[in-house]
């Protein structure tokens, strides 16, 4: 646990790093192109569609007609934005997940492994970035496949506040933790450390996805920021890019820490270990046979 909070402060004070700051910002282009342009082309196009969606139902009907009556006239207009924000936030987080993943982590691990790991030996388990890749895309379906099959049990007030974290944290931890061993760790080392720190790991990504749950807060100060959903969509794709980031540096320093510690425990116990017997000599041939 000391490992984990000593690593905890370092990624804290890494994310000051001006080199940081910088990385952050390529991930945020890329979104701030999509979301702007998607949001200017689409955005009342969309929300538009949901409405007419939501009118033709009857219990959402009765639903509103009741509400006027009661005087909530504006709780119609609100929902479809509500409702399109609410589909496009997963969306947004898992996208920052994988574009920190892809783009920063390569980096900050090669910054960590040469300010505080100068020393530890890459034996590269993994060859490429795109079977990193692959793996966080797997890992990033498994995710999906949880959020969708958990939503009734969203219903239950206390899990609302669990499961989600938890599936976030659990995707954090093996995307991050993946990325952070890839360059340096074997194959072995990776599964050894994966499993031996599994709640460690495990224990720092949910706390990464309550952190991820941030940016959501800018959503729910009132109803008027609906009008400001494009420029709010590219400040909460900056803030879970920083979120990410931080998580990334947090699992690096950690990861490569327990690397470290595991092939230190490696070479004591190899230096320990009595040396082998010397091999002993060949017999010599009996006489009057001939030698093998």
């Amino acid at each position: 646990m000391s490992a984990l909070v000593d690593a905890f402060w370092r990624a804290a004070a890494y994310c000051l790093h001006p080199r940081v700051i910088l990385w952050s910002l390529l991930p945020l282009v890329l979104a701030v192109a999509l979301v702007l342009g998607l949001g200017w082309m689409y955005w009342e196009t969309t929300v538009a569609g949901v409405r007419q969606t939501l009118e033709r139902w009857e219990l959402v009907n009765a639903m509103f007609q009741w509400l006027d009556s009661m005087g909530a006239t504006g709780f119609r207009t609100v929902l479809a934005p509500l409702i399109l924000v609410a589909l496009a936030v997963p969306v947004i987080v898992l996208s920052s997940l994988l574009l920190v993943a892809w783009l920063m982590t390569p980096a900050m691990v090669a910054m960590v492994a040469k300010r505080r790991f100068p020393t530890l030996e890459r034996r590269a388990g993994m060859s490429t970035r795109w079977q990193g890749l692959v793996w966080s895309l797997a890992c990033t379906l498994a995710a999906l496949v949880a959020l969708v099959l958990s939503i009734p049990l969203w219903l239950v007030p206390p899990l609302v506040l669990i499961l989600p974290p938890l599936i976030w944290g659990w995707l954090t931890y093996r995307v991050m933790a993946f990325d952070a061993l890839s360059e340096h760790a074997t194959a072995a080392e990776r599964r050894q450390i994966l499993h031996e720190q599994r709640w460690p790991l495990l224990a720092a990504g949910v706390l990464c996805g309550y952190l991820g749950a941030a940016p959501s807060l800018l959503w729910a100060v009132s109803a008027v920021t609906l009008i400001f959903a494009p420029l709010l969509i590219v400040l909460s794709v900056w803030l879970y890019t920083l979120v990410f980031a931080f998580a990334s540096l947090w699992f690096t320093h950690y990861a490569l820490g327990a690397l470290q510690r595991l092939r230190a425990a490696a070479d004591a116990a190899a230096a320990a270990a009595p040396p082998a017997p010397p091999a002993l000599p060949p017999k010599p041939p009996l006489e009057g046979l001939p030698a093998p």
